[in-house]
């Protein structure tokens, strides 16, 4: 068989038992697609990577420490020879085929009697490309294969999702929308769309979604929210699937859940996608940790769009000025000397803050201050939203690397 095509076939490995000789990275690069078909998967190998052996202290798999030895494939279904030792691999691919089983032999691919396929998943297909031998070009198709599925081009012809799918897109990037987030916008219907979503995917939707604006200027104009939660109702019950696009995540001061209860009062379905919220992602972006060991051990997130001495504040601005980790504030800009004033009654007038204006977009700023002078220094360099304030040490740390010198 070695120099004519492969049959792909698919195997039900469900509590099957699957022999994997080796402990290495390429053995850990095959343990968790084995893990998920169900496969009662058994390790033999003097030592093993940590990131197998998790997976042995999390039982998801059996571990022999020890070199393989006669008899440690009887009752297997499959078999696979990961050592890096071609005596080793040629020996268990020949008992293995001795017993009329199917082995995989890692290091040299044509001398085993099956071969792995570069694999991927999408919506429920499991794809599967074999080109004899040809690693990189059958990774490539496959890479090829999953992009036309995610974004569309290639159809799949899958039953249309129902309902509604709150889908958080990230902090603006396009490349930052997760992939099931960008799976189910190319199966939309109607596309109620932020402002602060990855607009760019807009203009890659067919021509028959319907897009309607949602946006939320501040201090200007902004849809109503329950312009928006009959918009999400009244598309879904008539039939077509609307995906909700939101900046960041659905449930980061997003009213994602505001229109979760809409539509299910309404008697719709609803799908969450989580999205990356724009109050790590962003700072991340712009060389800011939200966390670092030895200097946060705590991140708080909050909402600026009300001042400390609002009524309506939630917030204990007190107990916050207490901390001495890290305070994210989003919505924050027109009242950040007010922010500033509040923490710095409990911290320090120089502690670092970190303003990120248009996070993740080509017009991405970054302006560094500190709480004595945050109020006035966002006025005077004219930040505008949408924009993260950082305050705490980590906002000082980039500030110490050699290329922001």
């Amino acid at each position: 068989m070695h120099g004519e095509q492969h049959y792909l076939v698919g195997l039900d490995l469900t509590g099957r038992r699957v022999v994997v000789v080796g402990g290495g990275t390429v053995a850990q690069r095959r343990l968790p697609r084995l893990v998920a078909a169900g496969a009662a998967v058994e390790v033999v190998s003097p030592a093993v990577t940590p990131a197998v052996q998790g997976m042995v202290d999390g039982g998801e798999v059996a571990w022999q420490p020890r070199e393989y030895a006669d008899g440690d494939l009887d009752g297997a279904w499959y078999v696979l020879a990961c050592t890096s030792d071609p005596v080793v691999n040629a020996r268990v691919t020949a008992d293995a085929e001795a017993r009329r089983v199917f082995c995989v032999r890692a290091d040299v691919a044509v001398k085993g009697t099956a071969v792995t396929p570069a694999a991927g998943e999408h919506d429920g297909l499991l794809l599967g490309v074999l080109a004899g031998g040809q690693h990189r070009r059958s990774a490539s198709v496959r890479d090829g294969l999953l992009a036309a599925l995610r974004d569309g081009s290639l159809a799949d012809h899958h039953d249309q999702p129902a309902g509604v799918a709150l889908v958080g897109g990230g902090p603006g990037d396009p490349d930052l929308i997760t992939v099931r987030g960008r799976r189910l916008l190319a199966r939309a219907d109607v596309v109620v769309a932020d402002r602060l979503g990855p607009r760019e995917l807009l203009d890659e939707l067919p021509p028959h979604v319907e897009v309607v604006d949602a946006a939320k200027i501040p201090y200007g104009r902004a849809a109503t929210q329950d312009f928006i939660n009959s918009t999400l109702v009244d598309n879904a019950k008539a039939g077509r699937f609307v995906v909700r696009l939101k900046g960041g995540d659905p449930y980061v001061f997003g009213r994602g859940f505001e229109e979760l209860i809409a539509c299910a009062e309404a008697g719709v379905p609803v799908t969450v996608v989580p999205g990356v919220t724009s109050a790590f992602g962003v700072p991340a972006l712009a060389d800011v940790p939200v966390t670092h060991r030895g200097v946060a051990h705590e991140v708080v997130v909050v909402s600026g769009h009300v001042a400390p001495d609002d009524p309506r504040s939630l917030v204990d601005w007190d107990a916050l000025g207490r901390l001495s980790g890290t305070v994210v504030i989003l919505m924050g800009v027109e009242r950040a000397g007010a922010f500033a004033a509040a923490l710095r009654a409990r911290r320090p007038g120089d502690t670092p803050v970190s303003v990120i204006q248009e996070g993740s977009t080509r017009s991405q700023r970054v302006l560094s201050s500190t709480l004595d002078s945050l109020g006035e220094d966002v006025v005077a360099h004219g930040v505008r939203p949408p924009a993260i304030i950082v305050v705490g040490p980590v906002a000082g740390l980039a500030r110490e690397l050699p290329f922001r010198s």
